[in-house]
């Protein structure tokens, strides 16, 4: 799991934006950064902050993966032909403990990387437990028999602040096909994603 798990919305405050869309995050409350000097007049930020916080909220929504990982996957986009930021935003989307997540078989991108990870999905009926797994297109991802019984299954399927969307798409309510790599704009982000200010940040 990532390390993140036990202070999901500490993101949130120091981004000052819901970024997660979770109805209990702090920032619906109180917009400002956490600590003592939270409050304090923000100074102007330079192009490299910018470009940085883009990178770490965009790292930070998909569970907070490591920075090896994320670089990897940047240099990744870079080699496909195409725009490299769009590039990006579709390998993001093919992790598997993404499309679980984007499925709704769980609440959080923490907890679909654990039901990954504890080998309750499957992948065209094989178990997988490798969370950064690349999933393809028309391929079926489906929850294993004991995870459909599962109450955090249940309570990802009840939530109403998002849907799955048209990328996935379901056969029942224990099965997805992941039916094509979306753009930018498909992906049902709560916030505004820059993946363009990434570019420019590993560019630099």
């Amino acid at each position: 799991m990532s390390k993140r798990s036990s202070a999901k919305y500490k993101l949130d405050r120091r981004m000052g934006e819901n970024v997660f869309g979770r109805p209990k995050s702090p920032v619906n409350k109180r917009e400002y950064g956490p600590g003592q000097h939270g409050q304090r007049r923000k100074s102007k930020v330079s192009d490299f902050g910018i470009q940085l916080r883009a990178k770490q909220k965009l790292k930070g929504y998909y569970g907070d993966v490591t920075e090896k990982q994320f670089k990897r996957t940047f240099t990744e986009a870079a080699r496909i032909k195409g725009d490299t930021s769009q590039n990006l935003i579709g390998l993001l989307e093919r992790r598997l403990d993404m499309v679980v997540y984007r499925a709704k078989f769980a609440p959080t991108i923490w907890s679909a990387r654990q039901m990954v990870n504890h080998g309750h999905i499957r992948v065209n009926g094989q178990k997988c437990n490798i969370a950064s797994r690349r999933v393809n297109v028309g391929d079926e991802i489906g929850l294993g028999s004991k995870a459909q019984e599962m109450a955090l299954v249940m309570e990802a399927q009840g939530l109403a602040e998002r849907e799955i969307p048209d990328y996935v798409v379901p056969d029942g309510t224990a099965k997805v096909t992941f039916t094509r790599i979306p753009t930018l704009d498909e992906v049902p982000y709560p916030v505004r994603m820059e993946p363009n200010l990434v570019v420019e940040f590993y560019s630099r």
